[in-house]
Order: structure tokens, then C-alpha cells, then sequence
């Protein structure tokens, strides 16, 4: 059974399920273009992609617990190891989500903690130096 999410958490304060479905349904539309990042979805349509990454930042900004209910643990660096992500590939995922956070029109505050978080995990990602 899910756990609602409290309301004073992050994920309430931005406008919940709707505000991150909306930030990640943006973000796709431009990976679904991206020659360097499209090719690390192997499933012909991103919808799946786009779900598992819209649970997985609801659940960490303080929403529902689905993510990890459905999937287990985020093991981020471990899902993402089969995939080369180099500085380049890392430079196109921030591009394209600055662009889907910037669409959203948040508070200054929550863009900018929002931005710092999705900075950090991009750098985090990283597993190759190789083009």
C-alpha cells in the first residue's frame, strides 16, 4: 500500500504527481530526439522509461513510495553501468533537463534545489571518459 506524501515535503510544495509527470514527459520528448541518448533506451517506446523516472523522483522528493515498491532499491549507478555515460552523454541529459525544468515555471527556490539535485545525480552517473 502506498504512503501518502506528507505535505509539507518538497514534492507537495512544487505541486506533486503532476508537476514531476509533467517535468519527465518534457524531458523525453527531448531524449525521444537525442542521437547520443536515445539509443540508451532500448525499449521502442519511452514510455516505461518515462514512468520508472517520474516514480523515482516523486518518491525522493518525498511522494509516494511506488518506485521502490515496484523496482526495489534505485541502484542508480548499477542500472545505469551497462550504458556509456560519458561527459558528453551526461552535457545532453542536463541540457535536456534544464529545458523540461525550465517549462515547469517554479519558484525560483524550489527550480534552483531541483537543478542542484539533478546536477549532482548527472556528475554521479558518469562511468566512462571514452567519446
Amino acid at each position: 500500500m502506498q504512503s501518502p506524501a506528507p505535505s509539507d515535503s518538497f514534492y507537495a510544495a512544487v505541486g506533486g504527481s503532476e508537476t514531476f509527470r509533467r517535468l519527465v514527459e518534457a524531458f523525453y520528448v527531448e531524449v525521444g530526439k537525442d542521437e547520443v541518448l536515445r539509443p540508451m533506451y532500448p525499449e521502442a517506446d519511452l514510455g516505461p522509461a518515462q514512468l520508472r523516472l517520474q516514480l523515482f523522483l516523486e518518491q525522493y522528493w518525498g511522494g509516494p513510495t511506488t518506485y521502490s515498491e515496484q523496482r526495489g532499491h534505485p541502484r542508480l549507478r548499477m542500472r545505469h553501468a551497462p550504458y556509456k555515460v560519458n561527459p558528453d552523454a551526461r552535457d545532453r541529459w542536463l541540457a535536456h533537463m534544464r529545458t523540461a525544468l525550465d517549462s515547469l515555471e517554479l519558484a525560483p527556490l524550489h527550480h534552483a534545489t531541483l537543478w542542484d539535485y539533478l546536477e549532482r545525480a548527472a556528475h554521479s552517473m558518469l562511468n566512462s571518459f571514452e567519446d
